[in-house]
């Protein structure tokens, strides 16, 4: 009887093994390789954006690459590790959220750097005290709520993505601008991308984004498109340093702004760790997902302290637990410190900032496309009934204004263009007030099908199975 009870009593849970020493470091590395074109896209963006916008030099975005790869290798091992009441304990890598990216170019080229990081910081503070609210709220943001705001993400930062295919935002409306070389160059970047994701062996995959920029950024070696000026004047060890920009400034609308994008944010984790705990067979409860939020609240005021912005998990990551089985949490661990280790070498990051545009263009259209493409993935749980046809469209076409007409509201006042000139934030509150407004226990349906309230609670989406998460949120019991 005893034998039979012993194996039971020492069994460890697949989230708690420790693979090897040299698993370990292969499948944290892989992990490292699968995040990495995710993680240096978002301070890519931004950094570019705030240089053609007067606002930042060419030569401090090797340090937001840094600081971001820094951060986010310490969030994961904190995700990942546990701290207190900080972390789900779960294999989970940490990253910049692309939700952030458009507010924080519209507040940094209005009231300058520092007022990025004093929003980043507010919101991180934010999202720390509000998690445990947060999550006994997650009704607010059904499938038909997260589809919608990933869609609308998608969908406003296109506009990026072409301005880097004809060869920067700097270069609009001169010779420059648009050249054949330039598209030819956005073009087989993509093309890449796809073949690798069509015909490559799945591991390979997993990369396709980083391979195509890798190849692109080759490509351009011998075309004359690389300036590598700043790499060869970058140490090659270095400590990312705090406040590089200055002390942050705390502007209301602009903290107002990045306070509605957290709780987008909050969503998008909430959806991952859910699938990662399905994955994993983990028993996840509220609390712990408020450990999960706390730590992403905590790894975004340290990002504002270094100069990074808002953070997340990485969904692509959860694929690579499904490739290779292996669900343990010393392994992503592993990637963070490897992370780490990354960002305090100013070398790689200075790399990564000589890119081209053109070759950001073509991961650009694949990666904004991707996101957009998650929104219709998690929308296609939704019965659409007339009423949440309306919650979709209305918000889409309010967070397409400011894309489409840049100038549209520059005759508000500052604080008002902070929040509208954000597609991001005025999308995603209009999807959740009309969500409320429109399907509710007190209001009937119009069309045949699911109950408007049964979409409200998340009935629809809850027949998820795709790993996306966003069909567990509300209401499940999960």
């Amino acid at each position: 009887m005893n034998t039979q009870t012993k194996p039971k009593s020492s069994a460890v849970h697949p989230v708690d093994e420790y693979p090897g020493h040299l698993k370990l470091l292969i499948l944290g590395f892989q992990h490292v390789l699968a995040a990495y074109a995710g993680a240096v896209a978002v301070p890519l963006f931004v950094g570019w954006a705030l240089v053609e916008a007067n606002r930042m030099a060419p030569s401090d975005i090797p340090h937001l690459i840094a600081a971001d790869l820094f951060v986010a290798g310490i969030a994961t091992v904190v995700q990942s590790v546990g701290i207190w009441r900080f972390g789900v304990r779960l294999p989970l890598i940490q990253g910049c959220t692309f939700s952030a990216a458009i507010p924080m170019v519209t507040i940094g080229s209005q009231y300058g750097v520092p007022a990025i990081y004093g929003s980043v910081i507010a919101s991180g503070l934010f999202m720390i005290i509000f998690a445990p609210l947060f999550a006994s709220l997650l009704k607010l943001f059904p499938p038909l709520v997260t589809g919608t705001v990933l869609l609308i993400i998608g969908t406003t930062l296109m506009p990026v993505a072409a301005d880097w295919v004809g060869g920067g935002a700097e270069v609009k409306g001169t010779d420059a601008y648009g050249t054949v070389q330039n598209l030819g160059v956005a073009g087989f970047v993509l093309l890449l991308i796809l073949v690798i994701e069509r015909w490559a062996p799945a591991w390979l995959s997993r990369i396709a984004v980083l391979v195509g920029m890798i190849a692109g950024l080759l490509l351009c070696i011998p075309l004359g498109m690389v300036d590598w000026s700043t790499t060869k004047d970058s140490p090659l060890i270095g400590l990312t340093t705090p406040f590089y920009f200055g002390l942050p400034e705390f502007v209301f609308s602009a903290v107002f702004a990045m306070c509605i994008v957290s709780l987008v944010t909050m969503v998008e984790a909430t959806g991952d760790v859910l699938a990662i705990a399905e994955i994993t067979e983990s028993d996840v409860d509220n609390r712990r997902i408020a450990d999960t939020l706390r730590a992403d609240g905590a790894a975004t005021v340290l990002g504002g302290i270094f100069n990074t912005f808002q953070y997340t998990a990485f969904a692509q990551n959860i694929g690579v637990l499904s490739i290779t089985g292996v669900r343990s949490r010393w392994v992503t661990a592993t990637a963070g410190a490897m992370l780490i280790v990354l960002g305090l070498i100013p070398k790689t990051a200075a790399l990564v900032a000589a890119i081209p545009a053109p070759v950001l263009g073509g991961a650009g259209i694949a990666l904004f496309g991707m996101v957009a493409a998650s929104g219709v993935r998690t929308l296609s749980k939704v019965k659409f009934t007339e009423s949440n046809v309306i919650v979709v469209a209305v918000p889409l076409a309010l967070a397409l204004l400011p894309a489409v007409a840049p100038s549209l509201f520059s005759q508000l006042p500052a604080w008002a263009q902070t929040f509208m000139a954000s597609g991001i934030c005025v999308g995603s509150v209009a999807a959740i007030i009309l969500n409320l407004l429109f399907n509710t226990a007190a209001r009937a349906p119009k069309s045949v099908g699911p109950s408007a309230h049964d979409t409200f609670r998340g009935g629809i989406g809850s027949e998820d199975k795709d790993h996306d998460g966003f069909g567990d949120i509300p209401g499940q019991g999960r």
